[in-house]
């Protein structure tokens, strides 16, 4: 007779292990062995998976989910929902918090939620409110503020050790950071307004989207942009596949980044296209994402590849506006980059604003910006890396010539833009910059911050997103697509001044439409 198993109780770690390895294919029953646990255990954890990962993607400390063994709920649960929200925020604009200032907070949560009793916002609080979120440490009393030049040589050092230990090369170490876009902001003759632009003659409008940007130290390798629209499917994209866009498009109702986002992109695009990367360099398939502090980015043991070599670390929150590579002009040159396009665009087509305006579209305005993304050149990121890497800029293979898309350049192109001759180079400052400072993750105020806690949505934004997602798709055959090539051909033949690579290009595509064409008859 065999004796009683020894009980075994998992680390939050450990589940997070046993959900990977289920999600690789692995059985409950080998699990269960490698353990020492029970299966319906092991199917305890796949049940409850959603619940572990978001738990441990909101945590700040590594170490201690490898030791905590329990997701003990708070007795005020509203209230901790609240300031873990308020927490995550401080954290990522990297402002001081201490004990006395959460506190103080939680203090005003607790009312404002409109909870019952006494309560003592305590020093044993504190301890059990960091406990249930493995938070490291939040009882500084002089805490340093955003951007410490101190802690910002210390960062470096550090991490200058860090991967010389691991033995990383500038093409392994990468960086990614979100911003919000204001698609469809043109610059007017008196302002411009943060998401509306008044364009003479025509309604202001509010157009937003999240675009995350990611690209190794040399800038060689630039992963295709993320976008963060509201829609699942855009009226604009009509029978378009989401896989065959110029970005990696995902959706939220608010148009924001979140935790289940970035851990999708991280797993299913991330990992596999940096893998790629480096075995086409002949290198070791290992690397390091260097991220900030947005409540977005989930926990750094969330945020790492099943062999563990390609993984996540985080910049301290007192530091990142210093030296995060994405903000020192990345970002900004592919922004500026996008708005000038607009303009040529609108230029070479010949159109007046409000033309242009009308037909200006989600999915237009992602090849755009797809191309602004591919016109950063890989000396204007390696140089961002400068403070944290000072050796990439002595690497040869760099081309060091940089091109800036400045004021100048688009008050030039303005000069010709029906309706814009006479935008002010302040305007135009104003137009450039309009989003400069829009973050990639929803910020809350505090009644927001209470109405989450308890649970209330925001139902507006999804009834609308459903309401987008209804248009009709239109389907076009074969045959009429083969029919609108044969006219474009006749079109072309027609116009004395057309070049021949024009011609060659449409009758390419006439080709594969002909042979799609024959490979469906074929299989009917």
């Amino acid at each position: 007779m065999s004796g009683k198993r020894k009980r075994v109780v998992l680390t939050i770690k450990d589940k997070l292990d046993i959900i990977k390895k289920l999600e690789d294919g692995g059985s409950s029953k080998q699990l269960a062995v490698i353990y020492g646990i029970g299966e319906t255990t092991v199917r305890d954890i796949r049940k409850n998976k959603e619940k572990i990962i978001t738990y441990a993607s909101s945590s700040d400390s590594t170490s201690l989910l490898a030791k905590r063994k329990s997701m003990k709920p708070s007795m005020y649960e509203e209230l901790d929902r609240a300031m873990l929200e308020w927490f995550n925020q401080q954290r990522a604009k990297g402002n001081p918090i201490s004990g006395p200032i959460c506190a103080k907070r939680a203090e005003f949560f607790f009312y404002a939620l409109g909870m019952d009793g006494d309560f003592n916002p305590s020093a044993g609080w504190l301890t059990r409110f960091k406990q249930r979120h493995s938070i490291r440490e939040i009882n500084i009393r002089n805490e340093r503020l955003n951007g410490d030049e101190t802690a910002v040589e210390d960062f470096c050092n550090n991490f200058r050790d860090f991967i010389e230990r691991e033995n990383l090369q500038p093409e392994q170490i990468y960086n990614a950071d979100e911003t919000g876009l204001f698609w469809k902001c043109l610059p007017s003759r008196t302002s411009v307004i943060k998401g509306k632009c008044t364009v003479p003659g025509h309604k202001s409008i509010e157009e937003r989207v999240t675009i995350m940007c990611c690209a190794n130290a040399t800038g060689l390798h630039k992963l295709k942009l993320c976008v963060v629209g509201k829609a699942k499917k855009p009226r604009s994209f009509k029978s378009t596949d989401t896989l065959n866009l110029p970005v990696s498009y995902f959706s939220q109702k608010g148009a924001w980044m979140d935790l289940s986002i970035f851990r999708q992109w991280f797993d299913k695009i991330f990992v596999p296209q940096v893998r790629e990367y480096l075995r086409s360099k002949g290198l070791q398939e290992k690397a390091v994402l260097l991220l900030d502090n947005s409540p977005t980015h989930p926990n750094e043991n969330v945020l790492r590849s099943d062999d563990g070599q390609i993984f996540a670390k985080y910049l301290p929150p007192n530091v990142a506006s210093l030296i995060q590579p994405s903000d020192q002009g990345v970002i900004a040159m592919m922004k500026r980059n996008y708005r000038a396009g607009l303009l040529q665009n609108n230029l070479e087509e010949g159109n007046d604003l409000k033309s242009f305006w009308k037909k200006l579209t989600l999915l237009d305005a992602l090849y755009e910006i797809a191309m602004a993304w591919n016109l950063v050149k890989p000396i204007t990121i390696s140089r961002a890396w400068k403070k944290i890497l000072p050796m990439i800029e002595e690497k040869e293979g760099l081309d060091f010539d940089e091109e800036d898309i400045s004021v100048a350049t688009v008050a030039t192109i303005l000069q010709h833009t029906k309706g814009l001759e006479n935008v002010t180079i302040e305007n135009i400052e104003k137009w450039l910059e309009v989003d400069s400072t829009e973050p990639g993750y929803e910020v809350l105020t505090d009644s927001e911050i209470i109405r989450r806690a308890q649970g209330q949505t925001d139902e507006s934004s999804e009834n609308e997103e459903e309401e987008i997602e209804l248009i009709p798709e239109k389907h076009i055959n074969h045959a009429a697509a083969l029919q609108w090539t044969e006219n474009l051909l006749d079109y072309l033949e027609q116009q004395g001044d057309m070049i021949l690579p024009d011609r060659l290009v449409i009758r390419k595509l006439r080709a594969t439409i002909r042979n799609k064409q024959k490979m469906t008859n074929s299989s009917q």
